[in-house]
């Protein structure tokens, strides 16, 4: 990670905006995954869900893309569905000028097609492979997106598998080093990620995880992460899901994506999952990480999270003022009077293990 980068995310959250954007670009997907967030009933709030919008295909897909990430200028894009592979064909059309404009991004992905050929060495592509534990449990669930045609379509790709731990994987002892062991040593894993399923209020499922349960997960992750080092989950980040945010406005992913439903217009609030979902069980890997880095205190005195807080309210305030004055005011960069170099994220894991 670059320090340019984290500046530009704080210009962009001083000024009121969010450094990242989520897409869900379309409402079809193949799959019908048990627990699956984005077809619950209260994920668009309103008694409308995610089947009942009017989503966009060809052109009409594409021209819309661009026009919302210009409008909306994210550093940070990840793309989801739906299985945004429905629509492949757009996403070898966007996917260039996008990268052209310097985003990041992202696409989530069942894998259950094959990918572009170049995607692998696109610098700024990243591919994340969603997983669900071993191959009995993830192909009853995520069939048609097999390991077989998970394996078959990744090849010669370089992507990260994330995982979504259930209460379900963790009756089993070794679960997830069982995992790591199959997927690590494939050439095409870049690295794995682990998420912990997160439940509506109100919920009861056999995915959700027990406190006992919840607590071996992260005893668990702390030894395998020595013995695998694709599993890309800093010591901060995982002892983190023994307090995750209590609300979505302690949530500092919350509050810097927006994340928009597959119109391209419907705001999925308060968070990508939408709906009411139960904070005190949030498993979600970004929120996680952005929660250890908040809680990093700059010199052991303030903590990164104190000045983020701060910032959020000027951004708000100018904002505000930029509404009721009705004008689109570029406000200059605040931060650029600051020298741009690298920052050595090794050496913040080591001062937050």
């Amino acid at each position: 990670m670059h320090r340019y980068q984290i500046l530009q995310a704080w210009g962009k959250i001083l000024k009121g905006e969010h450094p990242s954007l989520s897409l869900e670009i379309t409402k079809e997907c193949p799959l019908k995954c048990p627990g699956c967030y984005a077809y619950d009933s209260g994920h668009l709030g309103g008694g409308q869900t995610l089947r009942d919008l009017n989503d966009r295909r060809g052109q009409a897909l594409v021209d819309g893309v661009l026009e919302v990430v210009d409008r909306l200028k994210p550093l940070h894009l990840s793309i989801v569905g739906g299985d945004p592979l429905v629509r492949f064909r757009e996403l070898e059309l966007m996917i260039p000028p996008l990268l052209a404009r310097g985003i990041h991004v992202q696409i989530v992905t069942s894998a259950f097609r094959t990918m572009g050929p170049t995607w692998a060495s696109q610098e700024r592509l990243h591919v994340v492979v969603s997983i669900d534990g071993l191959q009995p449990e993830h192909d009853a669930r995520r069939a048609p997106a097999t390991y077989d045609r998970i394996l078959k379509n990744i090849a010669g790709q370089r992507v990260t598998v994330h995982c979504t731990v259930t209460g379900q994987m963790m009756k089993r002892p070794g679960y997830l080093d069982e995992f790591l062991e199959f997927w690590t040593p494939r050439p095409e894993i870049k690295k794995v990620w682990f998420s912990l399923f997160t439940p509506q209020v109100g919920d009861q499922m056999p995915e959700i995880l027990s406190a006992e349960e919840r607590g071996r997960v992260i005893t668990d992750m702390l030894q395998l992460r020595k013995r695998y080092p694709k599993l890309d989950m800093p010591g901060a980040v995982i002892r983190q899901f023994a307090s995750p945010p209590q609300r979505p406005e302690d949530c500092v992913f919350a509050l810097t994506t927006q994340t928009l439903s597959a119109d391209l217009e419907t705001k999925i609030t308060p968070c990508q999952f939408g709906g009411k979902p139960d904070c005190s069980s949030c498993g979600c890997v970004a929120s996680m990480g952005l929660a250890a880095v908040a809680s990093h205190k700059l010199g052991g005195i303030v903590s990164v999270g104190t000045i983020f807080n701060a910032s959020i309210k000027i951004g708000r305030t100018w904002a505000s003022r930029r509404g009721n004055s009705g004008e689109k005011h570029q406000a200059k960069d605040p931060l650029q009077v600051l020298q741009i170099e690298e920052v050595n994220c090794g050496s913040l894991e080591q001062r937050t293990k």
